[in-house]
């Protein structure tokens, strides 16, 4: 006997919807039935216990931010090198090849950054 394409998603959708309802319900319910003690302390904003001083908008300087981002951007790249390594061999020269295409294009980028100043320090 052969089942329609709707049939055969039905206990997926229904998974999903017992999921959302669960988190519903326990959001709502914690809402309604917790204690509500809002106190100065409370709502202090917490350090790792070091008695917050000063105003915490001080401008950082952009390097930061860019560096940290720069590191997310080319961590990530490196992550799409690990099912490679894992299908070296069913992949075969083609792979390799893609692979050494991929890493080229990464220098490229690399060396498009070091050329635009973005990783030195001095002003």
């Amino acid at each position: 006997m052969e089942d329609s394409g709707f049939i055969q998603y039905v206990p997926i959708a229904l998974m999903f919807l017992f999921a959302a309802g669960f988190v519903g319900v326990t959001m709502v319910a914690t809402h309604l039935l917790g204690p509500k003690r809002s106190t100065k302390i409370k709502l202090e904003s917490f350090e790792c216990g070091i008695e917050p001083n000063g105003n915490a908008r001080i401008p950082f300087n952009i390097k930061y931010f860019l560096v940290a981002i720069l590191f997310v951007l080319f961590d990530v790249e490196v992550i799409f090198m690990y099912p490679w390594a894992v299908n070296f061999k069913e992949l075969g020269l083609v792979g390799f090849v893609e692979m050494i295409l991929f890493i080229g294009s990464m220098l490229i980028g690399f060396f498009y950054i070091l050329k635009k100043g973005a990783l030195t320090w001095e002003d």
